[in-house]
C-alpha cells in the first residue's frame, strides 16, 4: 500500500529530532519565530539559520546549514521561494532526509531535485499545523 503523504508526515515528525530552520527570525513578531517556538516547546532540538541574527529561542544561530556541526533531520524553510534551489542543493550535500517548506514557499524544481537525491519534500505545509493536527 503506498504512503500518502499524510502519513509520511506523521513518519518524519515522530522521527526527527533536529530541526534547522533557515530563515528563522529572532523577532517573536514573526511567524518563523512562533512556529519554532511551538516545534520546540513540542520537544525537537531547534537550530537557527540565518547569517543576520546571533541566535533565537536560546539556540545559537549559524549562517548557513552547512556551518550547523548536528545531524539534521528536517530542514523547515522560512524563505521566499528564489532562495529555496540554493538551500535544497545544501541539504542534498548534507543527504538531509527532509527538507519542509513553509505555507506559500513552493519551488518545484528545486522539490523535483531534492526528491532525486533521496530527500522527502514537504511542501507548501505549516509544520505547527501538521504536528497538531497529529498530537491533540
Amino acid at each position: 500500500m503506498p504512503t500518502t503523504q499524510t502519513d509520511q508526515i506523521a513518519e518524519i515528525l515522530s522521527t526527527a529530532k533536529n530541526i534547522a530552520v533557515v530563515g528563522l527570525s529572532s523577532s517573536p513578531l514573526r511567524p518563523s519565530y512562533g512556529v519554532t517556538a511551538y516545534m520546540q516547546s513540542a520537544g525537537y532540538r531547534i537550530i537557527p539559520v540565518n547569517p543576520g541574527i546571533n541566535g533565537a529561542l536560546g539556540e545559537k544561530a549559524f549562517p548557513t546549514i552547512l556551518d550547523v556541526p548536528e545531524k539534521i533531520d528536517i530542514v523547515n524553510i522560512f524563505r521566499r521561494a528564489e532562495f529555496v534551489p540554493e538551500i535544497v542543493d545544501q541539504a542534498i550535500q548534507l543527504k538531509v532526509p527532509c527538507i519542509w517548506m513553509q505555507e506559500e514557499v513552493v519551488h518545484e524544481a528545486a522539490a523535483e531535485k531534492a526528491r532525486k537525491a533521496g530527500i522527502t519534500v514537504i511542501m507548501d505545509r505549516c509544520i505547527l499545523k501538521e504536528h497538531r493536527k497529529r498530537n491533540r
